[in-house]
């Protein structure tokens, strides 16, 4: 029996969950025990949740927190994977409305491809959270009534990781882009976010700009047509680290690993240590476990209060932000005495970014 079975629905709508727009640490704690109680006396919720496709490291992460989250405010979770192709996805989404759900969350791998059965399952009532990437541009995301929008800010990690991939060649020399899916709105930005710091270089030759659509065979073989083509090149930006490391594996086997530096996104914990050790120059926290934990959290009290009210509390965008995580430890050798005044303390964040992701904290 739940240690709070006496918590009502009256005694937890007296707080807000999300005060002042906010999350609150007591209405989260309340809120869990209510929801582990009613799941117990009335059974769990159902959801419907959708990713651009498991094949990913950082999609498969946030399944993961995701049936965590799920298990721990008592919602069953039913996964439509994406498989990386819109198509398939559209068609799993198609069938996720025919049936009745009490929220849906989902990370579109293209967009505009979900909206008519989204639209169906919102007109029909069912609080709907898009995760990490547009289902449509904002201002129909809002007349199709979506609840919210939580993802990260891929301009700003892009141009950290670029950025220092530009420091690191000197401000010149040949750099090549290997890009997601073209309709994946995370995608672009990052290529927006590539040019932004590359365009300020007139030094700096772009060499080649391709989709590899998240495939890592695809990003391998893209890598090393490149090397084959501009075997003086410097760098390679990829948009996520399961590419990004599978262009350094074919820097690797053209024996080009000291000259050809590489850099991607997400800091799933094997990029953070390739950066950790040496293999990458920089990759930029996009947290999977906090879009994907947040979204199973807010459907879940989207679900209990009702959808209107739930978007009289809960913001249209919720920024899950992360930093930049670089190879490079500040050992200033004037602050060895006071190591607070250094960058990070003059220490690496690896092992600690690492346990945080691992424990769905990050």
């Amino acid at each position: 029996m739940a240690r709070n079975s006496g918590l009502s629905r009256r005694d937890f709508l007296k707080g807000s969950l999300f005060a002042g727009g906010a999350l609150s640490l007591s209405g989260l704690l309340s809120f869990v025990e209510y929801r582990k109680a009613k799941a117990q006396s009335e059974g769990p919720l159902r959801a419907a949740m959708s990713s651009a496709g498991l094949a990913g490291t950082w999609n498969a992460q946030g399944q993961e927190a995701a049936l965590w989250w799920g298990e721990l405010l008592g919602v069953e979770i039913v996964w439509f994977d994406g498989e990386f192709d819109p198509a398939i996805q559209r068609g799993k989404v198609d069938q996720m409305a025919t049936e009745s759900w009490d929220f849906v969350a989902i990370q579109p791998g293209s967009i505009g491809t979900l909206v008519e059965p989204l639209t169906q399952i919102i007109q029909a009532g069912t609080p709907f959270i898009d995760m990490d990437t547009l289902v449509a541009p904002f201002d129909q995301m809002r007349d199709m009534g979506v609840l919210t929008f939580v993802a990260p800010d891929n301009v700003f990690m892009s141009q950290s990781v670029v950025t220092r991939l530009v420091e690191k060649m000197g401000g010149a020399g040949k750099i090549a882009h290997i890009g997601g899916q073209p309709g994946h709105t995370g995608a672009q930005a990052r290529q927006q976010g590539f040019y932004n710091i590359v365009n300020q270089y007139p030094d700096i030759e772009i060499v080649d700009d391709q989709p590899a659509d998240w495939d890592n065979a695809r990003a391998a073989a893209l890598a090393e047509s490149i090397l084959n083509r501009h075997p003086d090149l410097r760098a390679i930006f990829a948009d996520n680290d399961d590419m990004a490391l599978a262009a350094r594996q074919a820097v690797e086997n053209a024996g080009l690993g000291d000259q050809v530096l590489v850099g991607g996104v997400d800091a799933m914990s094997p990029a953070i240590q390739a950066v950790a050790d040496g293999r990458l120059v920089a990759t930029a926290r996009n947290s999977p476990t906090r879009i994907h934990g947040w979204a199973v959290l807010i459907g879940a009290y989207a679900a209990e209060i009702g959808l209107e009210a739930a978007r009289a509390e809960i913001p249209f965008f919720i920024l899950a932000d992360g930093p930049a995580i670089y190879a490079d430890i500040d050992n200033n050798p004037d602050l060895a005495a006071e190591p607070w005044k250094l960058s990070n303390y003059g220490m690496s964040s690896a092992e600690g970014q690492i346990w945080l992701q691992e424990k769905f904290l990050f």
